[in-house]
């Protein structure tokens, strides 16, 4: 599930846990899963100790599926859709969320369009009239249109005076090309104002179909108790849709590239790095204990050398960004213009060191650590575990998951390591763009 554009971040943690795994036959179903009428998946983690419900729905409806030549049509579906119904105007939306003490988002990503809703048990059916009023009746109103076509346009001139932002837009264009992934979800500046409402219309109607659709529901709520709920406001929705495939992953980079823009800064953005792995690759535990070796952990190789022993950036990490189609691997780091060159050597010198060198044991043991520790963090709230549960559907990744997350972590070896850095770094082939005073910085072409 990809939704950035930009660079790179519950009550009763055990019970948590519990309710992603497998149960045994005949044990109570502390997670359920199950496919409506109408093709949408309904995922339920009950949880009565506090009397909320949290939704997070993925909807199939990302930027990859822009029009051609028309780059930000999902992202202003999804800014549009709270702006007026067929029942209800923007004003009394918004009213009505804030009468309740509800939240609810909408936002559009790389591959998935992401509904949130946060609602008290007691105002649940409110919470999902809205939500089933926004996702089905939305008018798209010109003037709205218009008013969104603007604003939008008004956030990528801003986000263009953001070195760190120019610099990972500018990477990612280099890493995908042509492909969707290289460019922003908001559109640019360019093709925003070419949309017009009649793509809007169409994105709606073609996407946002319940057999695109994952909805994960998190709090104070039962499957059969929803289900009829959800009959109710969605009973009608009916799926359809293209039934094409996403886009293929691009090529690997044939050569190194480099793009350097100038601006008057005090301090380079420099973003480095090849195309990666999807999620669902089979190689993804070893990664995750590789990075956090590398760039990912508090004395990985990147920091404990650029940041701690030649003090040249604070801020220095590695990533990688993964989705169903395609990932990228990236070092991300400011430094000043002076040395920018030198902290791009030193990423490159221990890109090499660990494809070169195993890994120590302590290494591994603290990386191990870490990511098994750290864990529960990802579902320490209902919001996080609603998360959770839609991205393990996404990906069918299993509700044992949860369990088998430690020991799949645990089983990675430092061959493993130095194997799937050699796979998946690069230090020869690699995508660079640095935004800096070039006077100053002197980066080599």
């Amino acid at each position: 599930m990809r939704t950035r554009s930009m660079r790179p971040a519950a009550t009763g943690l055990l019970a948590v846990v519990l309710c992603l795994r497998a149960t045994p036959a005949g044990a109570a179903a502390l997670g359920q899963r199950e496919v409506l009428p109408n093709g949408m998946v309904l995922l339920v983690a009950e949880q009565r100790a506090v009397p909320i419900v949290t939704i997070s729905m993925l909807i199939q409806a990302g930027s990859v599926q822009d029009p051609p030549g028309k780059p930000g049509v999902a992202n202003l579906v999804a800014q549009l859709l709270t702006q007026g119904t067929k029942n209800r105007t923007a004003p009394q939306i918004s009213e009505a969320i804030e009468f309740i003490g509800a939240s609810l988002s909408i936002d559009a990503g790389q591959e998935t369009t992401t509904l949130s809703l946060s609602v008290l048990s007691k105002d649940l059916d409110m919470g999902l009239d809205l939500m089933g009023d926004v996702l089905l009746n939305p008018v798209f109103d010109q003037a709205d249109f218009q008013r969104k076509i603007n604003e939008t346009v008004a956030g990528i001139k801003r986000d263009q005076e953001d070195p760190g932002t120019v610099s990972w837009q500018a990477f990612l264009a280099e890493v995908y090309g042509s492909h969707p992934f290289g460019r922003p979800v908001e559109g640019t500046e360019q093709s925003v104002p070419t949309i017009t409402r009649n793509d809007v219309v169409q994105f709606h109607a073609a996407y946002y179909r319940p057999n695109k659709t994952i909805l994960a529901v998190v709090g104070d709520i039962s499957m059969t108790d929803l289900k009829a709920r959800l009959q109710a406001r969605l009973g009608g929705w009916q799926p359809g849709g293209p039934t094409g495939t996403l886009p293929p992953a691009p090529p690997p980079l044939p050569q190194r590239v480099v793009k350097s823009i100038q601006r008057q800064v005090t301090q380079a953005n420099i973003n480095l790095g090849n195309l990666g792995i999807t999620r669902e690759s089979p190689d993804y535990y070893p990664v995750q204990v590789m990075n956090y070796i590398l760039g990912g952990g508090f004395s990985s190789y990147l920091i404990s050398t650029i940041r701690e022993e030649k003090g040249w950036a604070y801020d220095v990490g590695s990533y990688f960004g993964m989705g169903k189609i395609a990932g990228e691997f990236s070092v991300s780091m400011q430094t000043k213009n002076e040395v920018a060159q030198d902290a791009i050597n030193a990423a490159l010198a221990q890109i090499r060191r660990i494809r070169e060198q195993p890994v120590s044991d302590q290494d591994l043991k603290d990386a191990k650590a870490y990511l098994t520790g750290s864990f529960l963090l990802r579902l320490d709230t209902s919001k996080k575990i609603a998360g959770m549960l839609a991205t393990i559907e996404y990906y069918g990744l299993g509700l044992d998951y949860a369990d088998r997350y430690a020991a799949r972590i645990n089983a990675v070896t430092a061959a493993d390591v130095q194997r799937v850095a050699q796979n998946y770094l690069d230090p020869e082939k690699y995508a660079l763009a640095v935004v800096a005073d070039l006077t100053k910085a002197k980066i080599k072409p």
